[in-house]
């Protein structure tokens, strides 16, 4: 007996395609749909796939026709979505969104938004729960969107019941900008020595593709309106992270801790750099759920470090992951810059 129509928007992204098979295998009879309509290598033949832009004007209404049980969203931003949403609530029986630990600020108003300003680091307590303040809802940031989106489908929530999940650093397989190709290139390119900002004690709280996916099985399953925190069991810091992708890969590298912030030369810098530990708190997704984790970060490494590895073979970094170079720039790997910050280290040693 199938558990009920599941539909999942974005289903070609990097958490769809988890979440479609974990629901197929949970007993849903699930379409896929995305922009292009593909699928994964992975889904059973039964799962219907649809081409869907959920932007033209009454696509998703459309292809939705009588409805569905439950309607994943894993591209949904800002008010305009929350309305489609909501507009469609007489037809699904409930929704699980993907949103992100980025709506969080801190007491001095302090988010990912202010990162980059004179002690605009965010400082927030550890670990992080559902109840610390957020960002003022607005169209100008990825933050603002995400929680505008969040408190107008909270606000309907007696007629469309919605579990919105922040995020932390999402990674595994497919991803269009993997943080860990900032270890995983150096050590291709034979550098053994690394600077690491902040003492090498960043840290951000991962999310594997396969813990959010079983969240979002989880939250199918039962129905509610409720903000969740998503993030794998353990935080390790960028040190930890950079010793785990050189087991992976049989190196050895030495690692040059810089105490303080990376310098205009961006040496130390890091995907993961901040001068405070950004953990979430996962009391809530564990009592309201039963949430337990399918895997941690050093579990997972393998899959992702073989697949930035083969996306990278023969090919400019900044070509095979273009999201990676607009994200954080050339500096990503200045290695001029590294090696002149090093020789100035030792001869100060």
């Amino acid at each position: 007996m199938t558990k009920g129509n599941a539909w999942v928007l974005g289903a070609t992204g990097q958490i769809g395609r988890v979440a479609v098979q974990s629901l197929v295998e949970d007993g849903w009879e699930v379409t896929a749909a995305s922009l292009g309509g593909g699928r994964d290598a992975r889904w059973d033949e039964g799962v219907r796939t649809r081409a869907l832009d959920r932007d033209a004007e009454g696509a998703l209404a459309a292809a939705l026709g009588d409805g569905c049980d439950v309607l994943v969203d894993m591209v949904a931003y800002g008010a305009e979505h929350a309305r489609q949403l909501t507009s469609l609530a007489d037809r699904v029986g409930s929704a699980v969104v993907i949103s992100s630990g980025a709506v969080y600020e801190d007491d001095r108003g302090r988010s990912f938004d202010t990162q980059g300003d004179p002690d605009g680091a965010p400082h927030y307590p550890v670990p992080i729960t559902e109840s610390q303040r957020t960002l003022p809802a607005g169209d100008a940031t990825y933050g603002t969107r995400k929680i505008r989106l969040e408190r107008d489908l909270l606000a309907a929530g007696d007629t469309l019941p919605v579990t919105l999940l922040r995020a932390g650093a999402v990674h595994g397989e497919h991803c269009r900008s993997p943080r860990e190709l900032y270890f995983v290139k150096r050590l291709l390119d034979g550098r053994d020595r690394r600077v690491l900002a902040f003492g090498g004690e960043s840290r951000f709280h991962p999310v594997h593709v396969s813990n959010l996916a079983e969240l979002i099985r989880l939250a199918a399953r039962r129905p509610g309106s409720r903000v969740l925190n998503a993030g794998d069991p353990q935080a390790p810091t960028v040190a930890e992270i950079g010793a785990a992708v050189d087991a992976v890969l049989g190196r050895t590298t030495t690692t040059v801790l810089l105490a303080g912030a990376p310098g205009e030369d961006g040496v130390g810098g890091t995907p993961w750099s901040s001068a405070h530990p950004i953990v979430y708190d996962m009391t809530a997704a564990e009592r309201e759920l039963g949430y337990r984790p399918v895997t941690d970060y050093v579990r997972s490494l393998p899959a992702t470090v073989g697949g930035i590895a083969a996306q990278l073979d023969g090919r400019d970094w900044k070509e095979a992951f273009p999201a990676m170079l607009r994200a954080y720039g050339e500096k990503l790997f200045d290695y001029a810059a590294e090696d002149a910050w090093l020789a100035a280290y030792d001869r100060r040693a």
